[in-house]
């Protein structure tokens, strides 16, 4: 089979080469074995790519935090899933054609699923609603705001929270994206920089923001932090910037204003499996009827891993790229 690997740490698209590789062989009683139908490439596996992830495997090591793929065998204690079902994975090392995995890790999804937005169910879409759930208790009428909104994370809490009767600000970059954020129901999208605070305060009438869900980091923190009311929430799940969260001793000490983070798996670990199951099962079906998907900006071949990742860094793509190991999607 084929797989892509790193035997060097650095630039993702220098340092990653499709192989070939032994395949995944009969699985032990435990386990499930799938071929891979498609994954996406996301801004921590560029990370990992780099050398910059928390994780840092010895090399060669094998990048891919998701991916869904059917079910080829499985080992005769495994009841969960069966051959042919379509199912997402909890490990990692998912690029590739194939792969073997204890079944615990499986996740079964309904077979009808667009594996487009099915390769992408892992990982942003848990991500955004529990940044909205596990975090602060919000009430409908509440205001939430976010910077990197455009971001696939950020396209998705915007849904999620509209349909919880939750208000978002949404704090950007870039002109050309606001009105597609409106179209996802945006309540007010404002520019980032010095001087958000009061472009909030206008654009909400003043509203009280209890919490602010941060993927930027560094000077992008604070700005946050000043737009929320004392004893407010600023959380950090991640640091587009390459720089620590900062925020300033005035906010943090005279008005009580408080930094959180969130990493999925950490929050996803304090479940039972069951509970995770259900987390997916209730996403999928949000999925299936329609109440949200992201944006795919290109799907490339696994043989085109360097394509692939030239264009996953391209500024200003739209949608996410995607590498479908096992042939064209459908």
């Amino acid at each position: 089979m084929k797989r892509i690997e790193l035997q060097a740490y650095g630039v993702p698209e220098d340092v990653a080469r499709c192989v070939e590789a032994p395949d995944a062989g009969p699985p032990q009683n435990d386990q499930v074995v799938f071929d891979v139908i498609a994954f996406p490439i996301n801004p921590a596996d560029l990370s990992f790519c780099r050398g910059a992830y928390r994780l840092k495997p010895p090399l060669p090591a094998t990048p891919g935090a998701e991916c869904v793929g059917r079910v080829t065998a499985v080992g005769r204690d495994v009841r969960y899933v069966a051959v042919g079902d379509l199912v997402i994975n909890l490990e990692r090392e998912n690029w590739a054609q194939q792969r073997c995995v204890r079944a615990e890790s499986v996740i079964r999804i309904p077979p009808e699923l667009n594996p487009r937005q099915a390769a992408m169910l892992r990982i942003n879409p848990p991500t955004a609603l529990l940044l909205l759930e596990d975090i602060v208790t919000l009430s409908p009428g509440d205001w939430v705001i976010q910077n990197a909104a455009n971001s696939a994370v950020g396209r998705l809490l915007i849904g999620f929270a509209r349909s919880r009767g939750l208000r978002t600000v949404n704090v950007v970059r870039r002109d050309d994206v606001i009105g597609e954020l409106g179209v996802l129901g945006a309540d007010a999208v404002v520019r980032d920089g010095d001087g958000l605070a009061e472009r909030v305060a206008q654009a909400t009438g003043g509203a009280r923001i209890r919490l602010g869900i941060d993927a930027v980091s560094g000077a992008a923190t604070a700005r946050l932090a000043a737009c929320l009311i004392d004893e407010g929430t600023v959380c950090n799940y991640g640091s587009m910037s390459g720089e620590p969260p900062l925020m300033p001793t005035a906010d943090v000490v005279y008005r009580g204003v408080s930094l959180a983070g969130f990493m999925l798996g950490r929050h996803l670990a304090r479940r039972p499996i069951a509970e995770v199951r259900a987390l997916y099962e209730r996403l999928a079906a949000q999925m299936l009827a329609g109440q949200w998907q992201a944006p795919v900006a290109d799907v490339y071949p696994i043989e085109s891993i360097r394509d692939a990742l030239v264009h996953a860094q391209t500024a200003g793509k739209h949608g996410k790229v995607l590498v479908a190991p096992n042939g064209p999607l459908h």
